[in-house]
């Protein structure tokens, strides 16, 4: 690599954008109680999913990615997913009656107390199988633009 390659390299090493990912798992009841009653919902055929109106158990996988600012452990993932987990074991949080993009916010709103200013994307789904993906953009503090 010529010296030229070798600045262009840096030059990205340092503009990268940089997050680390923790996965945990909750077990969750919920309920959609619109379903019971909207006729979009409860079509009384193939695409019924009325059911969804009453309460029902999930496995709740998240995935939770936070800006970093060096690869040096700035923040530590171990410990951001034990501390996760905590929100809920110790009430924080609750996972209620709630959509998996309201399950996102609420662990935006307690992540950006604690992290401010980073880029945060969680993503929340049922039983592994479907879900959502929430991408919380901000500017990088030690940047002028957006990531």
């Amino acid at each position: 690599m010529n010296q030229e390659q070798r600045e262009q390299v840096n030059r990205i090493m340092e503009r990268a954008d940089r997050k680390v990912w923790v996965t945990f798992r909750k077990e969750g009841i919920h309920r959609y109680p619109a379903a019971a009653t909207d006729p979009a919902l409860a079509t009384g055929n193939e695409y019924d999913v009325s059911f969804l109106g009453v309460p029902h158990r999930h496995i709740f996988h998240f995935r939770v990615w936070i800006d970093v600012l060096h690869n040096d452990r700035d923040i530590e993932f171990i410990q951001f997913k034990r501390w996760l987990e905590n929100l809920y074991r110790d009430g924080t949080l609750a996972l209620d009656y709630k959509s998996c993009e309201m399950m996102s916010d609420d662990l935006y709103v307690q992540i950006s107390s604690r992290y401010p200013d980073r880029a945060v994307w969680i993503e929340v789904s049922e039983d592994g199988e479907n879900g959502a993906l929430i991408r919380y953009e901000t500017t990088h503090p030690n940047l002028s633009v957006k990531i």
